[in-house]
């Protein structure tokens, strides 16, 4: 695979990036703070004072609540790219973002570490999470998801302290939080345990692993033959993004793979079947792989042979057939004339009325 760029004969302006900012700092941040952080830029790089902008134009032009704007510049400021400027005092909306040179934050950094002498060098510390950081982390729409499903998986309300550590992955292991929601019902379904050390130590090890999203975990797992990578395709094929099996779902689809003994491939058979249906459910693919089990259906050439025998082989019609005719005493049962055609009939007749003459 190959990029290529082509060139236009027209010139409608362009805005250049850093690389800086797409190797090392986009990647750790949403999609919606790169949003807001590309824009403003755009707007300092054309550099017309007459075209007013602020966070409410960027909301409006970015169709966001202005609550994800201010979000995004606090974060960024975090990061030390940018710097706020306050505009009026007492009013935290309206303020004047100044972006640092990238470039010059690097030089600048690397020829202070070179300067210092090897004597005060230190390792870089941690991450570590404060009390503003996660009241900050909140608002954002995907983490504060993140929180309420693990709330559902490990069946109690996280504490700060747990909240604040999982942040600290974030920036320790650059993973997202779906892969966070997997990494607690991984454990929880696993091995039910639900210490966020634990989950922590799950989460590094996919990290050793290079293992940082979802698709990744999703093929590891499903190399090593575990169920909970069955679980998860399962639930993708139905349409059920976003969640994570409940313990009866999981008692149901365990059912499919050690008693009906059918392969994912099968399963995934049925769960195409769920388009058939307005509301499609664990139970309605239940009814489905029982019945193929009782037909002794076990692969998927098994079930393309029953498809093709209905296909064969119609239903019988249901033809109405016409009641038999009430005999009386009146009832013939043969008509006089059939014995007759029409030319002997005719000159029966002519013959009658001579005699009556």
């Amino acid at each position: 695979m190959s990029f290529i760029k082509r060139s236009s004969s027209i010139d409608l302006g362009d805005t250049s990036i850093e690389n800086i900012f797409i190797d090392v700092y986009m990647p750790m941040a949403n999609g919606t703070y790169v949003k807001v952080y590309l824009l403003g830029y755009k707007c300092a790089c054309e550099g017309d004072i007459s075209l007013e902008s602020s966070n409410m134009t960027i909301a409006k032009h970015l169709t966001l609540p202005l609550s994800d704007v201010l979000s995004a510049w606090d974060f960024w400021e975090s990061k030390g790219i940018i710097k706020k400027h306050p505009m009026e005092e007492g009013d935290d909306t309206n303020y004047t973002v100044e972006f640092i040179n990238l470039k010059q934050l690097y030089i600048d950094n690397n020829f202070k570490s070179i300067q210092q002498p090897s004597s005060q060098a230190s390792e870089p510390k941690p991450f570590s999470c404060s009390p503003k950081d996660l009241v900050d982390a909140n608002k954002v729409p995907e983490i504060k998801e993140m929180f309420m499903e693990i709330n559902r998986i490990i069946d109690r309300p996280l504490v700060p302290n747990e909240k604040k550590e999982i942040l600290e992955w974030f920036y320790t292991f650059n993973i997202d939080p779906p892969l966070i929601i997997k990494a607690y019902s991984y454990c929880k379904h696993k091995k039910n345990i639900k210490s966020v050390k634990y989950v922590g130590g799950v989460a590094r090890n996919w990290y050793d692993l290079g293992i940082t999203t979802v698709e990744q975990l999703q093929t590891y797992l499903l190399k090593k033959g575990e169920k909970f990578a069955i679980y998860d395709r399962i639930f993708k094929a139905m349409g059920f993004i976003g969640r994570e099996p409940s313990e009866a779902e999981i008692e149901i689809m365990n059912k499919w793979v050690d008693e009906y003994q059918f392969d994912l491939t099968v399963i995934l058979k049925a769960c195409a079947n769920s388009s058939k249906t307005s509301n499609p459910n664990i139970n309605y693919i239940n009814g489905i792989l029982a019945d193929w089990f009782k037909k002794g259906i076990r692969n998927v050439s098994d079930i393309e042979q029953l498809d093709q025998q209905k296909k064969v082989t119609p239903s019988p019609a249901k033809s109405k057939a016409s009641p038999p005719a009430t005999k009386t005493k009146f009832h013939l049962t043969e008509s006089r004339g059939s014995k007759y055609n029409a030319k002997e009939l005719e000159e029966l007749v002519l013959n009658r009325n001579k005699i009556n003459q």
